[in-house]
């Protein structure tokens, strides 16, 4: 009990220093400079990108379901007639989903 040092505002001071640095090279608080350029939003390639993946995806979807049923029942093109529209209904829908505001009230 003796043997602890007396902790003064010096140390306090040292020890906020010491964390502010730490902190920092561990990446945990935002630079000044950065934050304006970080607060941005996504990129828009990326949205892109996932938008077209997402349709492009269904449809590819709904393709093989369709080929697929038409090469078990042996009706051509019928199947996959009918499995291209909701692939590309369910593309269009994904994709306004993706698109549209987060939260539903």
């Amino acid at each position: 009990m003796g043997d602890e040092p007396a902790q003064g505002p010096d140390d306090r001071s040292d020890f906020d220093q010491r964390l502010a640095a730490a902190r920092s090279r561990a990446g945990l608080d935002k630079p000044a400079g950065k934050s304006a350029e970080q607060d941005k939003g996504p990129n828009p390639f990326s949205v892109a990108t996932r938008l077209g993946a997402e349709m492009v995806a269904s449809l590819v979807v709904a393709v093989a379901i369709g080929y697929g049923l038409d090469r078990l029942f042996h009706s051509a093109p019928w199947f996959m007639i009918g499995f291209v529209p909701i692939g590309a209904a369910a593309g269009l829908r994904n994709v306004f989903r993706a698109m549209g505001p987060g939260d539903k009230d």
